[in-house]
């Protein structure tokens, strides 16, 4: 398929999904959500409400979600420190987690078991 035909598709579908936008900006009920939507998130503002505590007080027999660490400030907790030493070469490195360059390296080298032999300790 030539890249004008893959062009020429792809601006029929731009079309036929802009008509559909069209449509949809035109619906009354779009619009009557919308200002719902408006409406309520300003009294959610003027009372300080948050989303979850109105679902709660809507629906109190929903069981409450946990709210994001994002949102509450709250943080993961700490990984496990670990240290590897590469018999090879002498090489200490001291990791948290496992997107670690040199990790990976030894890794792609050596393969995943044997350098998961190489882990000295760990601590918190």
């Amino acid at each position: 398929m030539s890249i004008l035909t893959t062009y020429i598709q792809k601006e029929q579908q731009l079309k036929q999904v802009q008509e559909e936008l069209d449509r949809l900006k035109s619906d009354d009920r779009l619009k009557a959500e919308f200002q719902f939507k408006g409406e309520l998130e300003a009294l959610m503002l003027e009372f300080d409400k948050s989303a979850a505590s109105v679902i709660s007080l809507l629906d109190p027999q929903k069981p409450p979600q946990k709210p994001s660490s994002s949102k509450s400030g709250g943080r993961r907790a700490k990984r496990k420190l670990k240290i590897y030493k590469n018999p090879n070469t002498g090489e200490v490195i001291e990791i948290r987690g496992g997107n670690h360059n040199i990790l990976k390296a030894w890794k792609r080298e050596h393969g995943s078991e044997t350098v998961e032999e190489w882990l000295v300790r760990t601590e918190d």
